[in-house]
């Protein structure tokens, strides 16, 4: 399988999973252009992607789904939640009703030759979720605008070859920043986005000796930089109640509007 950030930030998320036969995007937060330049390349054209799978209604997951989607008729699979609030965000424009596929979490289903499988997460959107995506032996998943995360959430990461994990603000950073105060809290809470620090102990609960591959995602640009979550996540890796050091984690940070290195498991 492979895995690709096309782009991973607060202003607009798109990532690649596949395998040899089977192409899919998780959320398309940009343009429909730079979608297509992303696929470029990966040597991927629009209309060979089997679906689109929306982790929820916000505009930087969703603001390039209505171009995108009618160019290329691809499928998209989402919650009901989301589906409500995609039909509700007027600036997609009306979306062909047989383009839209209810799923539900903790329910697999395949497209292709991969095994999908959404879980619940904690985000302040209608039915939000994650994505794990199973092919042959390889697992690969994102794991994005988490808020918090409990055992459920580590046992649907756990065993994976490959994640796409949130990292999106320093604690320190946001606090002393431009944003209002309601924001604020609301990034921080529980229906929010992941810390440096959660994010770092998160991994230290689902490491194991066969991760080929850690990507750091969703870096807010206010509150964060790559630098400062590579780093961050290192150290509590180092620290944390587990057997390995951060050094010993192969891990990168996604590009905020570029795309990254390719992930291949």
């Amino acid at each position: 399988m492979r895995l690709c950030s096309i782009a991973s930030g607060s202003s607009g998320n798109c990532i690649y999973a596949g395998s040899e036969h089977t192409h899919l995007l998780v959320d398309t937060g940009i343009s429909k252009k730079k979608i297509e330049e992303g696929l470029r390349e990966l040597d991927i054209k629009g209309e060979e992607l089997s679906g689109i799978l929306i982790t929820h209604e916000h505009s930087d997951h969703i603001q390039g789904l209505g171009v995108f989607s009618r160019r290329y008729a691809v499928p998209i699979y989402a919650t009901r939640g989301t589906i409500e609030g995609i039909k509700s965000y007027k600036s997609l424009g009306v979306l062909p009703e047989e383009l839209l596929h209810i799923i539900e979490t903790d329910k697999d289903f395949m497209l292709g030759d991969i095994s999908v499988h959404p879980f619940a997460i904690s985000h302040d959107a209608k039915e939000p979720c994650g994505y794990r995506m199973n092919c042959q032996d390889k697992s690969v998943a994102v794991a994005t605008d988490l808020g918090t995360y409990d055992s459920y959430i580590i046992e649907n990461l756990k065993g994976l070859d490959a994640v796409l994990l949130e990292a999106n603000h320093d604690i320190h950073m946001l606090e002393a920043g431009p944003y209002p105060y309601p924001l604020k809290r609301r990034v921080m809470g529980d229906r929010g986005h992941l810390s440096n620090e959660l994010s770092g102990r998160l991994l230290c609960d689902i490491l194991h000796d066969n991760l080929k591959s850690v990507v750091l995602g969703h870096l807010s640009k206010e509150n964060n930089y790559a630098e400062l979550a590579y780093e961050t996540v290192k150290l509590e890796v180092t620290f944390g109640d587990n057997p390995y050091k951060g050094e010993d984690i192969p891990l990168k940070v996604a590009g905020r509007d570029r795309i990254s290195d390719i992930v291949m498991v």
